[in-house]
Formats: structure tokens, sequence, C-alpha cells
């Protein structure tokens, strides 16, 4: 499979702005599907670049997942170290709203594995 084309932390920061004020709770209006799955993919796919690696899978249903950090690598079956959540407590973490603890604690965000908190570190990925 061909590396994909990095992402443009421009294109990043556009995608997250056109959501952000639902994310941050400013707004009940829900944003148009397609903005909201450019905001978790792109910046889901910037985690995968800036924590290269196979060994935690970080998946934001129904638009993403994307393997990262680097250790024992993943190819088959169930990953052992996964993080899920749901687009909006996904995009909170991104943007730094939450913290990854408390989202687990919470269960905003489902880590199993004994790397899934590596996720951690990398977050959050954007300032707004």
């Amino acid at each position: 499979m061909a590396p994909r084309r990095p992402v443009d932390p421009a294109d990043l920061r556009s995608a997250v702005l056109r959501v952000h004020r639902w994310v941050a709770d400013e707004t009940d209006d829900v944003p148009a599907r397609a903005d909201l799955a450019a905001a978790v993919r792109l910046s889901a796919r910037t985690l995968e670049q800036v924590a290269p690696g196979s060994s935690v899978e970080v998946r934001v249903p129904p638009f993403v997942a994307v393997q990262c950090i680097e250790g024992p690598r993943h190819t088959r079956g169930t990953p052992p170290n996964v993080v899920e959540t749901d687009p909006r407590s996904w995009l909170r973490l991104v943007l730094g709203i939450d913290g990854y603890a408390d989202a687990v604690r919470a269960g905003r965000v489902d880590a199993s594995g004994a790397r899934a908190g590596d996720v951690a570190h990398w977050l959050p990925l954007l300032r707004v």
C-alpha cells in the first residue's frame, strides 16, 4: 500500500474550525457529516504521522481507524492495544478540551492493552 499524502496542518486547522463550536459545546447544531468526517480523519491521520508505528490502533467509528506509536507490529485479528471513541470525544481530545485519562475514566474512551495509554503523550494535536 502506498504511503498516504501527509496531512497539511492548514487543512487540519480548517476542518477542525468548521466543527469547533459543536465540539466545544457552544452550540447544539450538529455539523454536516462531511465536515465532521474531515475533522476526524485529518486529525487521526495527523496522529498517525507524528507518532508513526503500528503498536496501537485508534478507532473513531464510523470515520477512521489508524495505527500509530512505535512498538510491536500488529498484523492480524484484534489488535492488542486499541483506543476507541466517538467523533466528538475524539475531537475534544485532539483540541485538549478533555484530558485522555479523564475521558477514559468517564467512559468516553475505551482503551485496552498495555500500550493504549501511550496515545495520551501525543494529545492534544491542535489548539484553537
